[in-house]
């Protein structure tokens, strides 16, 4: 049985296109505003596989274009994101109140379909769920693989693992760290220059400064309208990543380069009442096509909450 989010209200008669796009509700992928929502539709194939649709805009206030012209890769990390959220929700009867967790997610592009065109970029995105766990009744793990299809050209695909939590479980794990407890929030430190991590606005820039080389503090703005959408008792997963990111373009010294794949591991919440400090090195060798490695960590009270490896393509500066 298929499951769609149709516009509701136009009158019988009335002039409107055979087809009508909205996004599916912001509630089931966890965003606080609608513009935020990547995800257009989805139906169900079979008990494990489905096909969804999506949007990636021309420009975002946040994922803006990279290398010249590119959609931003970080977009489809967010856009996996939203989709085992979704499914979680929608599909597997997860309540609203029950916590997801990301343990790891990843993507990969392909440069030749990625360029920002003349409208939106629409997506077909075919779906596939492995490790369907459940703990009683409460689906407790669940893995997406995901093919994502531009014009019919596999524009990237990726992946990502989710624990889901019901709340008693989540204020055990969480404690004084849940929103409303003893904790606080970390003071706004000073951006690294925004050219040298690949970022226009010094709003948007996730790393400080340490005085080491290819050693940063995490930067955590939580007014940010994007990274800290909704409140939230951690830093989230897209901030670590986007910390990667940056981390990259410094390392590599380039202002502007197209990540032709990512893929990060959450191993641990990254607190906000705690310094973070994330690291970087270049990973030996290049390969033919000019592409470059670096591999990321992301440390707190010495113990590794985070690690991304990034491969950068030879496209930008």
């Amino acid at each position: 049985m298929g499951r769609y989010c149709r516009a509701s209200g136009i009158k019988p008669g009335g002039l409107c296109p055979t087809t009508l796009t909205t996004t599916v509700p912001k509630e089931l992928v966890h965003r606080s505003a609608v513009a935020e929502v990547m995800l257009t539709s989805w139906t169900r194939v079979d008990d494990t596989h489905f096909v969804m649709t999506a949007q990636w805009p021309r420009s975002h206030s946040f994922f803006t274009p990279v290398a010249g012209g590119y959609h931003d890769p970080l977009i489809g990390c967010e856009t996996l994101r939203q989709i085992g959220i979704l499914l979680g929700h929608a599909e597997f009867d997860v309540p609203f109140g029950h916590q997801f967790l990301v343990r790891d997610i990843g993507v990969t592009v392909q440069p030749q379909y990625l360029r920002v065109g003349y409208e939106p970029a629409a997506l077909s995105i075919d779906v596939t769920c492995h490790e369907l766990n459940r703990r009683g009744k409460n689906l407790s793990n669940l893995r997406i693989e995901a093919v994502f299809r531009r014009d019919g050209n596999v524009v990237a695909t990726g992946g990502g693992s989710f624990s889901c939590m019901t709340p008693a479980v989540y204020r055990r794990v969480r404690g004084e760290h849940m929103l409303g407890g003893d904790w606080y929030q970390l003071p706004l430190i000073s951006p690294a220059a925004p050219q040298s991590v690949g970022r226009m606005s010094p709003m948007d820039v996730v790393l400080s400064p340490t005085g080491e080389q290819h050693r940063w503090h995490l930067r955590v703005d939580t007014r940010h309208p994007v990274l800290f959408e909704h409140l939230v008792d951690h830093v989230p997963g897209m901030v670590l990543i986007e910390a990667a990111r940056q981390a990259t373009a410094s390392t590599l010294g380039r202002s502007s380069y197209l990540p032709l794949s990512i893929t990060s591991e959450f191993k641990r919440y990254t607190e906000l009442d705690s310094p973070c400090t994330i690291e970087a090195h270049r990973l030996p060798g290049t390969a033919p096509g000019g592409e470059e490695t670096v591999r990321v960590t992301a440390l707190q009270g010495g113990v590794q909450v985070f690690g991304c490896t990034v491969t950068a393509g030879s496209h930008g500066l």
